[in-house]
């Protein structure tokens, strides 16, 4: 059983930054690649980013590439998403995922363990 923990969600002006982090334990977090979603007010979960085990390979979504950055630390067994440039569509609650496989993946089917989600609200 992996446990996932977020934090580092706030309200941020348009153009700022905030660095989300998920603290996970139970398991061995070197061999689970992670991933970052989030869901908007009446919309559905999306991906946003995912890294591999040893963190080599790393995912974004289109709508977030080149403004947000995936990083983990598998000594403090750590992932974290540092979110740059920030506009409101931006605003979701956001969820980290642990996938029992070394590989990435884009689709939330494939993730086993979600956190209980951390807000990120962006004021215009």
């Amino acid at each position: 059983q992996v446990q996932l923990v977020e934090s580092g969600g706030g309200l941020v002006q348009a153009g700022g930054s905030l660095r989300l982090s998920c603290a996970a334990s139970g398991g061995t977090f070197s061999r689970y690649a992670m991933g970052w979603f989030r869901q908007a007010p009446g919309k559905e979960r999306e991906f946003v980013s995912a890294v591999s085990s040893h963190g080599s390979i790393e995912y974004y979504a289109d709508s977030v590439k080149g403004r947000f950055t995936v990083s983990r630390d598998n000594i403090q067994n750590m992932v974290y998403l540092q979110m740059n440039s920030l506009k409101p569509e931006d605003t979701a609650v956001y969820y980290c995922a642990s996938r029992n496989s070394v590989t990435v993946d884009r689709r939330m089917i494939a993730y086993d363990y979600w956190g209980q989600g951390t807000q990120v609200t962006v004021s215009s």
